[in-house]
């Protein structure tokens, strides 16, 4: 038996170090189950007044382009033909499908716009405004853009609407979900009459954070203290002005950007932009097509 020693573990006294050492372990397993994980601060800050949000409008707070839907309302009351409802279906296909804001298509968007209603009194606008809201919008605001827009709000925090798209229906929007207000690109009206012109330029990518940053002086806002929400790489200057910027539904430019700069992300579409997964073109003008056709059909169907 005494060859098998060997298997049997020897006892050994403890040493002064290994008891100092046994004794330090057990102290910082005991102090850790004491430590309070640190718990991020909460955002948005309740009852802070110098802190507002800017919420981009367009595939950020809402599906789609609101220029689009609006054009879809005054096409159903007969402002225009189905040459240029054809020309909308193009325009909200390309923007569905590039998920971006291209430049060009943004100013035929709004040169379409604005010869449409030219003539035409701002009241009348405006009003009719509240019906499209119902009949096409209402339905296609992200629910998840909408309950960050209520936590500024129950957080005694002003929230307002940036946007290229024309002031009234910005406007509209916002009073419908309760936001304070709405920046938006204003169309020139003489006597209440809309000229065709716009005053000034479109409230656009570096316009946008210059509005912003007036609004903010006029108010008497901390921008720093201040958060902004946008989906495209264009709002990246007014993203940039605030201590709290956020990426929501973001562009692959925003996504990247974004990631490098280490701003929150929130995505709120079911699946990928078609373009973004390979989608062939010939699809793409598939979409075209059948936006098209559906406007003829729909203008058969109202003759």
């Amino acid at each position: 038996m005494a060859a098998l020693g060997w298997l049997t573990p020897r006892r050994r006294s403890a040493t002064a170090r290994s008891v100092l050492a046994g004794e330090a372990s057990a102290e910082a397993a005991r102090k850790s189950t004491q430590i309070v994980p640190e718990r991020e601060p909460e955002f948005p800050v309740p009852g802070d007044e110098r802190a507002a949000a800017f919420f981009d409008l367009d595939n950020t707070v809402m599906q789609g382009a609101a220029l689009f839907h609006f054009g879809r309302g005054l096409y159903k009351r007969k402002f225009f033909d189905t040459r240029d409802l054809a020309r909308f279906a193009w325009q909200q296909a390309w923007f569905r499908l590039a998920g971006v804001e291209d430049p060009e298509h943004m100013q035929d968007a709004r040169d379409s716009a604005l010869s449409i209603v030219q003539g035409h009194r701002v009241s009348e606008l405006q009003s009719i405004g509240e019906e499209i809201y119902d009949e096409y919008m209402a339905e296609r605001i992200w629910p998840g853009t909408r309950a960050l827009a209520q936590a500024h709000l129950d957080a005694g925090q002003r929230v307002w609407l940036v946007t290229a798209a024309p002031v009234e229906i910005a406007q509209v929007i916002a009073r419908r979900l309760g936001l304070t207000g709405a920046l938006g690109t204003v169309a020139e009206s003489v006597d209440g009459v809309y000229t065709g012109k716009l005053v000034g330029e479109p409230l656009h990518g570096p316009a946008k954070a210059e509005a912003v940053r007036a609004l903010a002086l006029a108010e008497e806002l901390d921008l720093s203290r201040c958060a902004a929400y946008s989906d495209s790489h264009n709002d990246i200057p007014m993203l940039s002005l605030v201590g709290h910027p956020y990426a929501i539904n973001p562009d692959a430019k925003l996504r990247k950007h974004a990631r490098r700069m280490d701003w929150r992300l929130r995505d709120y579409r079911t699946g990928r932009k078609a373009a973004k997964v390979g989608i062939p073109a010939a699809a793409g003008v598939g979409a075209v097509a059948g936006g098209t056709a559906a406007a003829i059909a729909l203008h058969r169907k109202r003759r």
